[in-house]
């Protein structure tokens, strides 16, 4: 079986990346042939800035590989050094209904948040069907976000084969129902788009901060207090053992535990279990031609598969 997953370098990569996606990657090299890639194509259409795109490209490429991911296991590379990708998203474009695309509620988000009306942003959905079939992909692990896209990568490959004959593997979605919305400080999704993130790696004295930072309600030390309805109590949950976990709701409703408390309970968790992975890091950002060694390799792997079905592709629409 092969899996799938794209990450895009919009920025420092926060616990919501980590537990939304990141973590289900690392946990799905057991079940398959994994193909993992940086998609800077796709970040064209909201991050225009050069310098920072080749920045951000690194720093992804090093948070992966410092959270666990097993090169060994993985093609890891940057979208933009396989370039067919672009020429099958033309041929996939010259059979995509313009509806399809009018419904896609991502395009019509970004509009609203204040992006470019571009056709790169509003074909997004192809591309990312091109990303998923070119490798002949059987899995792909989306958030509830991406579902749509992966139905019009669906709909675009059976059209295909339908038109043309059997080319493309008809990808399923992995939607892992244990993967909750992460809150950010705010209490909302945490997002890059709401500035409400805590990053995975930063600065002690950076993360105690966004920590402490943490909206709650007004309630004193000594007021008894509802665990279920808290947001530190719903992100020490994802660092926290299970008798941490219970222990604290315990405090919660006891009362005489206040919120600093906790806060100070989930910095401590948090701090600890990305430990390891702040080693790792500061290892790769002293070696950093050894990342990209890394990257090369997957690329020129990744590569060689992608050729193998633009051949397919091509012959299927009478190109060659």
């Amino acid at each position: 079986m092969r899996i799938l997953s794209g990450i895009q370098p919009s920025g420092k990569l926060h616990i919501g990346n980590y537990f939304g996606m990141m973590k289900q990657a690392v946990e799905l090299q057991k079940r398959g042939e994994t193909f993992l890639f940086i998609a800077d194509y796709h970040s064209l259409t909201t991050l225009p800035d050069v310098n920072v795109l080749r920045e951000r490209v690194m720093e992804v490429a090093i948070d992966f590989l410092a959270c666990g991911l097993n090169t060994e296991k993985n093609c890891f590379f940057r979208q933009s050094e396989v370039p067919q990708v672009c020429e099958l998203t033309w041929l996939l474009s010259t059979i995509c209904p313009m509806g399809l695309l009018q419904r896609a509620h991502s395009y019509k988000d970004k509009v609203a948040k204040g992006f470019e009306a571009s056709n790169g942003l509003f074909s997004y959905p192809v591309l990312m069907a091109a990303d998923i079939l070119i490798y002949q992909s059987n899995l792909v692990p989306v958030g509830k976000d991406q579902k749509q896209h992966l139905e019009i990568t669906r709909d675009l490959a059976i059209k295909f084969n339908d038109r043309f004959g059997e080319t493309f593997t008809i990808p399923d979605g992995y939607i892992p129902e244990s993967v909750a919305i992460i809150p950010g400080i705010d209490g909302q999704k945490m997002s890059k788009s709401y500035g409400n993130t805590i990053p995975i790696f930063g600065k002690e004295k950076e993360i105690r901060k966004l920590v402490m930072s943490i909206v709650t309600d007004s309630k004193g030390l000594d007021d008894p207090k509802d665990p279920e309805k808290c947001n530190i109590v719903a992100l020490y949950k994802l660092f926290a053992t299970s008798a941490q976990l219970e222990e604290m709701k315990k405090q919660y409703r006891a009362g005489g535990y206040g919120y600093g408390h906790a806060k100070q309970a989930l910095f401590e968790a948090m701090w600890d279990y990305f430990g390891p992975m702040r080693k790792r890091r500061e290892e790769l950002l002293a070696n950093l031609d050894h990342v990209r060694d890394i990257l090369k390799k997957g690329a020129e792997r990744a590569g060689e598969e992608a050729d193998k079905t633009m051949v397919k592709a091509r012959r299927a629409v009478g190109l060659r």
